[in-house]
């Protein structure tokens, strides 16, 4: 085993060892944003099906994609997640997730409703917040025409994308205009102080490192990492009062440069009375899950996400 990658599943040493190790930064964002357009795309199961509609965001200056997953058999009204995709706020397209997005259509009969929000620098906080509810606000004002319960409405989002369904719970209990039933945050990025600490070793990661994050969040916040007064929503694990949140599913890697951030912000959550299930995965880097579903451990982690919304979107 390579010394490089000797804290790595065994399962997930191929991956690691094949995947190219780089820090986004201003200079090359533009290039990682190209070598992403061209990843393959997922194998859609025959049952799924796909389409892209659009609405309006918030002072109807926006257009706002929605990518909507059904199954092709559904049940109306069905349950619904919205979902997030991940980025460090910087990157990322629904497209990406058309592999777990499809997998809990299939498994669990719902619709899933992703949200093409806009990334920073160019659209900094908090256009992708403002994104993500003025989507959800259309989406629950169009639940009969797209034969969903709005009774039953999870959110859930990978990385930066789990960091703004947390942010977007955080905002949703503050207006109470409508609430949610559960949050499914994978491997959540949720606090900026992460890149203060020295104390972390990312020598593991391949896809996500400390020189990223900071990239990542500076992008989004437009200020240096740990700046005392930033606004709210911005950064969730800032939140005091976490009391009176949806319940919680939270997945990351023991590897992961999230792991302690994503430890700490589920404590809190439990300790503040919200029910919050913790799902930590030993020998896993950030984004472990995309590379290759047949992985015994990945097959694994998606199953305790199934399950966790299968019981929160009461699907028995």
């Amino acid at each position: 085993m390579s010394k490089e990658f000797s804290k790595i599943h065994p399962e997930l040493q191929k991956v690691a060892k094949t995947s190219p190790k780089f820090n986004f930064n201003q200079k090359n964002l533009w290039f990682m944003r190209f070598l992403m357009s061209l990843m393959p795309k997922a194998k859609i199961p025959m049952d799924v099906f796909i389409k892209n509609i659009f609405c309006l965001g918030e002072a109807d200056t926006t257009k706002i994609r929605l990518r909507v997953y059904t199954k092709k058999s559904l049940t109306a009204p069905s349950p619904v997640l919205i979902w997030m995709h991940g980025g460090g706020y910087i990157v990322g397209k629904p497209e990406q997730d058309d592999g777990c997005c499809s997998q809990y259509v299939q498994e669990l009969g719902i619709t899933v409703i992703s949200i093409d929000y806009r990334c920073a620098p160019e659209h900094p906080f908090p256009a992708g917040l403002d994104d993500a509810y003025a989507a959800l606000t259309w989406v629950v004002a169009n639940a009969h025409e797209l034969g969903i319960d709005p009774n039953r409405i999870a959110i859930g989002g990978a990385s930066a994308g789990g960091g703004l369904a947390a942010a977007l719970a955080q905002l949703v209990l503050d207006r109470q205009e409508f609430k949610f039933v559960f949050q499914l945050l994978v491997y959540p990025m949720l606090d900026d102080k992460t890149v203060l600490r020295s104390d972390i070793d990312d020598s593991q990661n391949v896809t996500w490192t400390q020189k990223s994050n900071q990239f990542g969040w500076e992008s989004y916040l437009g200020v240096p990492c740990g700046t005392q007064e930033i606004p709210e929503y911005a950064v969730p694990a800032r939140r005091q009062d976490l009391k009176n949140l949806p319940p919680a599913w939270i997945g990351v890697g023991s590897l992961d440069v999230f792991h302690d951030e994503d430890i700490v912000y589920t404590k809190r959550l439990q300790a503040s009375g919200v029910e919050c299930q913790l799902e930590v995965i030993e020998g896993a880097f950030h984004g472990f899950d995309v590379f290759d579903a047949r992985i015994r451990i990945v097959q694994e982690f998606r199953k305790s996400q199934i399950l966790a919304l299968s019981k929160y979107l009461r699907m028995n």
